[in-house]
C-alpha cells in the first residue's frame, strides 16, 4: 500500500513539473524551428510592426502549444496538470484588456512578472525581441482582438 502510494505521488510530482515549464538542463538542448528570420525592424515603436510569419507560427507550436493549445485554446497536453489552466489564446474578452506590453513581458520574464500564473516560464533567454513581438501579433490574431 505504501509502495503504490509512493510511486502515485511521483508520478504526480513528475507531471506538475513537467507542465510548469521546461527543466533549465533541457532548454539549452532544445533547438528551435529552423526557417530564416523575417526581415524586420531593428527597432520598431510597436510590436505590431512585427508581422506573423511561418516561423512565427512554428514557434507557437514548439515552445507554447504544450501548455496553450496547437490552435491556442488552452488545452494543450500540459494543461491537465497544472493548477492554474493556461490562457485560452484564442478569447478575446481577456486579452482585449491587455497590451501589448503586458503580453511581451509575460512572454518575456513569465507569469509571475505581470501578476499571473508561475508556471508560465520565461523565454527571454531562449526567444529573441523580435520574435516575442511577433508572438504578440499572433497572439492577437489568434484571439481576433487589438489591445488596448
Amino acid at each position: 500500500m505504501k509502495r503504490a502510494f509512493f510511486i502515485i505521488a511521483g508520478m504526480i510530482l513528475w507531471a506538475f513539473s513537467a507542465g510548469c515549464g521546461p527543466d533549465p538542463a533541457e532548454e539549452k538542448s532544445a533547438t528551435p524551428p529552423a526557417e530564416s528570420a523575417p526581415t524586420t525592424p531593428a527597432v520598431s515603436p510597436t510590436p505590431r510592426a512585427y508581422p506573423v510569419t511561418a516561423r512565427t507560427r512554428k514557434t507557437y507550436q514548439f515552445y507554447c502549444a504544450q501548455c496553450h493549445g496547437a490552435e491556442g485554446h488552452g488545452n494543450g497536453i500540459n494543461a491537465p496538470y497544472l493548477t492554474v489552466p493556461p490562457r485560452d489564446h484564442t478569447k478575446a474578452d481577456y486579452l482585449e484588456t491587455r497590451s501589448d506590453a503586458h503580453l511581451f513581458t509575460a512572454i518575456q520574464k513569465g507569469g509571475l512578472a505581470v501578476g499571473r500564473a508561475p508556471c508560465m516560464p520565461s523565454w527571454e533567454h531562449t526567444l529573441d525581441e523580435s520574435t516575442t513581438h511577433s508572438l504578440v501579433s499572433y497572439i492577437r490574431e489568434l484571439c481576433r482582438c487589438e489591445a488596448l
